[in-house]
């Protein structure tokens, strides 16, 4: 099968192989992935596609992959949340912040970089409970990029 192409606002916090994701996935339904995929589920691309503001959050540690919708979210608390982050990183004191109560992330500085975890809580009807996750030592300079970069795709 085609790999699908998918863009929406995404903020990524970790690394290759742990992370977090706040996503917004839009899929294309002109995109020959879509189109195949939907083919393949028997409905039309543009339901196959969906709406495209559904929020999720995606998590990943070492291959083991998950995630899950946030129903009701919206661009607002997801810009909000970017900008507690930022906030919380320009003062350089350890720090908690919530994105609703699905995700928690403790943070301390480490010279010029974050040492930050992750505590993840399933919606309501995810099978899995929730998880912490150790996301490593993460840049500053990144960290404040990746959240500049995000929030202008809210705009």
């Amino acid at each position: 099968m085609s790999p699908i192409g998918m863009e929406g606002p995404a903020l990524f916090i970790g690394t290759d192989t742990v992370y977090v994701a706040l996503v917004r996935p839009r899929l294309d339904p002109a995109d020959p992935g879509v189109r195949e995929a939907a083919a393949d589920a028997g409905v039309s691309p543009e339901e196959f596609a969906g709406p495209g503001n559904v929020w999720a959050l995606m998590l990943d540690e070492n291959g083991e992959g998950d995630g899950f919708e946030l129903p009701g979210a919206r661009d607002t608390e997801a810009d909000d949340f970017a900008e507690q982050l930022q906030r919380a990183l320009a003062a350089a004191e350890p720090f908690t912040a919530e994105a609703g109560n699905f995700l928690r992330l403790d943070a301390r500085p480490s010279g010029d970089a974050w040492l930050i975890s992750a505590h993840v809580t399933p919606t309501e009807g995810h099978d899995a409970g929730p998880r912490t996750l150790d996301l490593g030592t993460l840049s500053t300079a990144e960290l404040l990029a990746d959240l500049e970069d995000f929030r202008s795709t809210l705009v």
